[in-house]
């Protein structure tokens, strides 16, 4: 192939108590890219449709993970990037580790695939350290995987795929503000008390569990967040209302996707995502602060080639 359309999707990081560790792939909303080869050695990004971002490479996420690609091979053609941004930066759903991961996933598809999608992470890793000041994999990793994910290990990197229920479906709420992901890792605690540590773990191991064996109260019971939820919390309009209403209609849980804004609740079965969704939408058009709803299955794929 000499050109290649890709969806490069939204992901909610952390899933309350998994930290910098866990994260799962939605499916109903993401970026639209095209990677084509050049003749002319080096990255450009062409064209950037939705947001204003740098269509420098050296200084636009897409492009600094696919310049750490490029980097590692010795080729005589480069590649121009196309990007039809879809996902609002500072959301809350990945909106730069779709771009970061999307540009090697389309390199890699086009060069036959040499490299696997761990090594796809670490190059991915480049561009997402730069919007976050820090290199977490917790949005790149359910990207290049799809479904759910745990990152064991950043050095070395290693990052399990994770089981998962078939009805589980989740429901995202965006308030229309922008939380810099660099900012909302600022307020965070550099230390935690022993007692909210043993809450925390306890809730990630009894989370995985959860998902293994399908146990869907377990899982509910599990999204629970004790260290960053109470700290981050406080900068997304409408949190607890939102989180309470989601609960009272049968939400599993409720909690803050990433560094937020967004908020995200995992249901079982399409019929109470809908309800959730319903009931979060009515306290958001009451309010002053635009937003986005989305209901989405949890994308088992990961990136997907639309062309």
């Amino acid at each position: 192939m000499d050109s290649i359309k890709i969806f490069a999707p939204a992901t909610v990081a952390n899933v309350g108590c998994g930290f910098d560790v866990l994260g799962f792939c939605l499916d109903t909303v993401g970026d639209i890219m095209r990677v084509s080869k050049s003749t002319r050695k080096g990255i450009r990004i062409t064209a950037i449709d939705g947001f204003d971002l740098p269509l420098d490479p050296k200084v636009n996420i897409a492009g600094v993970s696919a310049l750490a690609l490029y980097r590692s091979l010795d080729l005589d053609f480069g590649f121009d990037i196309e990007i039809q941004k879809r996902i609002k930066p500072g959301s809350g759903i990945g909106s730069s580790a779709a771009s970061a991961a999307g540009s090697v996933f389309a390199i890699n598809q086009l060069l036959d695939k040499p490299f696997s999608a761990t090594e796809l992470v670490k190059f991915a890793l480049k561009g997402e350290s730069m919007a976050s000041q820090s290199e977490h994999a917790d949005n790149l990793a359910p990207a290049l995987f799809g479904g759910f994910t745990l990152v064991k290990s950043i050095n070395p990197l290693e990052i399990l795929k994770l089981p998962y229920p078939e009805e589980l479906f989740a429901v995202i709420v965006h308030p229309q503000i922008e939380i810099k992901t660099a900012d909302a890792r600022s307020i965070l605690p550099k230390t935690v008390s022993l007692e909210d540590a043993v809450v925390q773990w306890s809730n990630l191991g009894s989370l995985i569990h959860g998902l293994h064996t399908s146990d869907y109260g377990l899982i509910g019971r599990s999204l629970q967040d004790v260290i960053v939820e109470p700290r981050r919390s406080q900068l997304i309009p409408n949190y607890n209302v939102l989180k309470t209403t989601a609960l009272s209609q049968g939400a599993l849980g409720t909690s803050i996707s990433g560094s937020g804004p967004s908020i995200f609740s995992l249901c079982q079965g399409e019929a109470t995502a809908k309800a959730v969704a319903s009931a979060q939408h009515e306290i958001m058009v009451r309010s002053d602060v635009p937003f986005q709803t989305y209901i989405s299955k949890i994308n088992n794929e990961g990136f997907k080639i639309l062309s």
